[in-house]
């Protein structure tokens, strides 16, 4: 246990930061898991809405320091991947 002032102070704004980190990441999170089920779920029209949602979630993430940029950049990049590869994947399949 910290025994001096500022020791003690820093230990307070450490936990006081470390919540906050977790609760914003775990947010983010949630909201790329809700965009990666509506993906799977297969309404495009929902999928595109949660991934924009998303992406709007991880880039608000990036100046706070809870995502590195490049962490986001690939997040996103993922995302969109498999949001695109859903899409084309099921005009092909009515067009056939």
């Amino acid at each position: 246990m910290a025994n001096i002032a500022s020791a003690k102070k820093r230990a307070i704004q450490t936990v006081k930061r470390q919540a906050r980190n977790t609760s914003l990441r775990s947010r983010a999170y949630t909201y790329l898991k809700k965009a990666r089920k509506s993906i799977i779920s297969g309404e495009n029209a929902e999928a595109q809405a949660c991934v924009k949602e998303a992406f709007s979630q991880i880039d608000r993430m990036v100046p706070k320091g809870i995502f590195h940029k490049n962490k986001a950049s690939r997040l996103k990049s993922r995302l969109n991947a498999s949001l695109k590869k859903k899409i084309l994947g099921t005009a092909a399949s009515i067009s056939a």
